[in-house]
């Protein structure tokens, strides 16, 4: 018997993007060997690119967006997942290619899905969300780089979702956090998260001309890209590392192969969508490990699903702090 369940529906048409909320079951629902009675799920900026149609993230029609959710497992054929599990998921083209988490329901193929670890509630799996965990993969890429503790981190787009888990991760480790951000009114909130300073991210978002800087820092965590990202690797010192994931200033990188060639810089690109299983299990098992889950609560704040298009709006326009969490019962 199929079950009906409250989602968020995107349709393209020739007038454009148009989102409703609709009732659905589970027959509607795409092909896969695990069913998931979705509990939670969050508001990335590739959501948000998605709901407003900013960027042609959604490659179906119609298409429940949500790149992320957290739920139980109704019904599985697959052999590692059993009725009554635990499971997240992040990417893996859900929400782009395949029905997502903007749903009271899910059904996927279970090598998308990993266990939720049992330190960490379904909510507190959403307020980290794919953000938190690309921050944990990018301070797993630069970890082996940051030879002692005496140096400087940067994290830039500091108040977004992936620069506060970062900062939080950092700072929980014992490094000296250097926040970017251009919004001044965060820096109690960044300062809270274990941000050591604040700098005003207009001190790196302005074309150089110099393809070297001061060696300001040991590492750098890059949610932007573009000239912030080129500006960085210039002031990474000898030997550091850059972990880079994001392009909310751009996809270009207007810099030189000189901090790599004089100073031995190694750049890491992080991706998340894709990553092998594998890395996503080690992510989430030191999430439960190394994340203060009170300073996740400082940085999370929880919505119904009604308010998911006016988020998706918000969080375009640089006007969300942290981490949404989704209630999809509501």
């Amino acid at each position: 018997m199929s079950e009906a369940f409250r989602a968020l529906r995107l349709t393209k048409s020739d007038e454009g993007l148009s989102s409703e909320f609709v009732d659905m079951t589970t027959d509607e629902l795409m092909e896969g060997d695990v069913t998931i009675n979705v509990s939670h799920s969050t508001v990335n900026y590739k959501d948000g690119l998605a709901i407003t149609g900013a960027a042609p993230v959604a490659r179906i029609s119609p298409i429940i967006p949500g790149i992320d959710f957290a739920g139980v497992v109704e019904t599985s054929s697959h052999a590692d997942f059993k009725t009554g599990d635990d499971v997240i998921l992040n990417g893996f083209g859900v929400g782009e290619t395949h029905f997502g988490g903007y749903a009271g329901c899910a059904r996927v193929s279970g090598d998308w899905l990993v266990k939720r670890p049992q330190g960490i509630s379904a909510a507190q799996s959403m307020g980290i969300g794919t953000a938190g965990y690309t921050a944990m993969l990018c301070v797993m890429a630069i970890e082996n780089s940051l030879t002692d503790k005496e140096g400087e981190i940067l994290v830039t787009g500091a108040a977004g979702g992936v620069g506060s888990v970062a900062i939080s991760l950092l700072a929980s480790a014992g490094y000296k956090v250097v926040a970017s951000t251009g919004r001044a009114s965060e820096e109690s909130y960044l300062k809270d998260l274990g941000a050591s300073r604040i700098i005003d991210r207009a001190t790196l978002s302005e074309p150089s001309k110099r393809p070297l800087g001061k060696e300001n820092y040991m590492a750098v965590v890059d949610a932007v890209g573009s000239h912030t990202l080129a500006n960085a690797i210039a002031q990474t010192r000898y030997g550091g590392a850059v972990a880079a994931c994001g392009l909310a200033q751009g996809a270009d990188l207007p810099a030189t192969v000189m901090p790599f060639i004089l100073r031995g810089i190694t750049l890491h690109g992080v991706d998340s969508v894709m990553a092998p299983l594998a890395l996503r299990r080690e992510a989430w098992a030191r999430l439960e490990r190394d994340l203060d889950l009170a300073k996740l609560d400082i940085l999370s704040h929880t919505h119904a699903l009604t308010d998911v298009p006016e988020l998706a709006q918000a969080i375009l326009a640089g006007q969300v702090r942290g981490r949404v969490i989704v209630d999809v019962s509501k």
